[in-house]
């Protein structure tokens, strides 16, 4: 998101001195993307932010398929998915490719004894259940229920949250996730027709600058495997900094939905885009107004995509049997459509309130264990007559 932002105090010109009170420096550092052609932030440390001490031990998370071939659509309960104590324990990957993991996550506790970096891959939080603080090395982000956070890879953070029931969506992309092209212009200003503008993002604030020495556990996430590193310095010693590389926020009720005569297409709903997959929001809106428009979705090929809808709260109305928290999947190379009675009955309404969330990947995805144990194994008989 090209958007520029700072925090704190940094210097007048780049890359020159500046000095702490007692005269010594300050330690610049360049937290960017794409080599040195993505978008940055420059940062100011009191410390050294090189400082390892130890690298205590490493554990492999990668996921692993339960299922690497199929074209069975599918239904997930993820509301069932038992709630853990620790953050990065509740995280359970449930499909996978080489591109992007789509997990869930029933946090009780928040972080406070370690901090947390993913060197893979961006992530993107929805919060379907809770509310509290992202807290990183450049600000805090409040959040609360259907909020996207978007963390790009390499950011250190901590979550608290506000109490135990807590449930999240979790993508972690390794490609950049950035907000689509079609809605900005060659400047990177949202245009007029886009469903949200850059009013609507939340950026870091509150910048809190941490001038302590001891021992302060990362975990970080690099190719696939949680490694845990003590530093010397709490990573959270910044007094300043700026640029454009940084985590935001972004309701899905501030999404303002695209409507027109006929039923609209898909990409209509489109929040965020990489080269490998692309995310929607589903909001409430006025159907089709179209004398005989039929507002419900016509029957479509999964030629390309696999599809994931993660169903988040109101009326449904394509599908029957769904509830908040279900996750459909329906795979590439098999067509999909609403569910007998649905079309017919959508004819005449003026409205829904459905909300939820799409992942569209381009390639095909594989299903972990935690995946099969919230299957409900008959949705995929669902269109029978």
């Amino acid at each position: 998101m090209p958007l520029y932002h700072k925090l704190g105090k940094i210097p007048h010109k780049r890359h020159t001195t500046f000095k702490k009170p007692d005269g010594s420096l300050y330690y610049e550092q360049l937290f960017g993307t794409i080599g040195f052609d993505g978008m940055s932030s420059l940062m100011y440390h009191i410390h050294r932010p090189t400082q390892v001490k130890e690298i205590e031990k490493t554990i492999d998370i990668s996921p692993k398929a339960a299922v690497q071939y199929h074209v069975k659509s599918r239904l997930l309960k993820g509301l069932e998915l038992p709630p853990e104590d620790d953050y990065l324990q509740s995280r359970k990957v449930i499909l996978f490719n080489g591109d992007v993991h789509v997990g869930l996550a029933a946090p009780r506790k928040s972080m406070k004894d370690y901090f947390y970096k993913n060197a893979d891959a961006d992530e993107l939080l929805f919060i379907h259940q809770g509310s509290g603080t992202l807290k990183t090395l450049l600000g805090e982000i409040p959040f609360g229920c259907g909020d996207y956070i978007l963390i790009p890879r390499g950011m250190i953070y901590q979550i608290h949250f506000d109490s135990e029931d807590n449930r999240l969506l979790i993508t972690e992309s390794y490609h950049p996730i950035y907000t689509p092209k079609r809605y900005r212009n060659w400047f990177g200003q949202h245009l007029e027709h886009s469903p949200f503008c850059e009013r609507d993002f939340r950026l870091p604030q509150n910048l809190e600058t941490h001038d302590e020495k001891g021992d302060f556990v990362i975990k970080v996430k690099k190719q696939g495997h949680l490694h845990h590193l003590v530093y010397a310095t709490h990573p959270f010693d910044i007094v300043g900094w700026d640029g454009y590389n940084y985590p935001y926020a972004f309701s899905i009720h501030d999404f303002e939905p695209i409507t027109g005569r006929v039923h609209q297409p898909p990409p209509v709903h489109q929040t965020f885009e990489t080269g490998a997959f692309v995310v929607c929001s589903f909001c409430p809106r006025l159907y089709d107004y179209h004398p005989e428009a039929i507002p419900a979705p016509y029957n479509h090929s999964n030629i390309d995509s696999d599809e994931v809808l993660y169903y988040v709260d109101g009326d449904f109305m394509s599908r029957k049997g769904i509830d908040k928290g279900y996750i459909s999947l329906h795979p590439a190379g098999i067509p999909h459509g609403p569910h007998p009675g649905t079309y017919e009955a959508s004819i005449g309404k003026k409205g829904t309130e459905e909300l939820a969330v799409m992942i569209d990947t381009f390639k095909p995805l594989q299903l972990t264990q935690t995946a099969l144990n919230l299957d409900d194994g008959k949705y995929y008989k669902s269109w029978l007559e």
